[in-house]
């Protein structure tokens, strides 16, 4: 009897397991709010910036833009810019000064403070 269970614990185990790498490419868990940053602040922030320019931005009606990538289901994704992990901190300082993270990018330093920065990646973590 001990034995059944035991097997029965090991498939359930190893089930979860393989489930967990199943992300179909997407982050594990979504992020909601990067480190202490307004959403709605980042909305504005988008906007004055002209984020919209090259990239297309849910939420956000006049950021069509085609240069970058979209930025649908942020949350969810696994690296920026093909560089970093997905992570507030690591969106951060991309927002902050994307060349200094990959010298040639396309996406250039825009002087956004650290704050704003956060209050961006705040923003777009809502994007699931």
């Amino acid at each position: 009897m001990k034995s059944y269970w035991l097997l029965g614990a090991g498939l359930l185990l190893m089930a979860v397991g393989a489930l967990a790498g199943c992300t179909g490419g997407h982050a594990t868990r979504p992020y909601s709010v990067a480190v202490d940053g307004s959403p709605q602040h980042g909305r504005e922030l988008i906007v004055h910036y002209g984020c919209g320019a090259c990239h297309t931005i849910p939420g956000i009606y006049t950021a069509r833009g085609l240069v970058g990538p979209p930025l649908f289901f942020w949350s969810r994704r696994t690296m920026i810019a093909g560089e970093l992990p997905n992570n507030p901190e690591n969106l951060v300082r991309w927002i902050e000064n994307p060349p200094a993270i990959e010298p040639g990018t396309a996406m250039p330093n825009l002087g956004v403070t650290p704050p704003q920065a956060r209050d961006i990646a705040a923003y777009l973590y809502t994007l699931q």
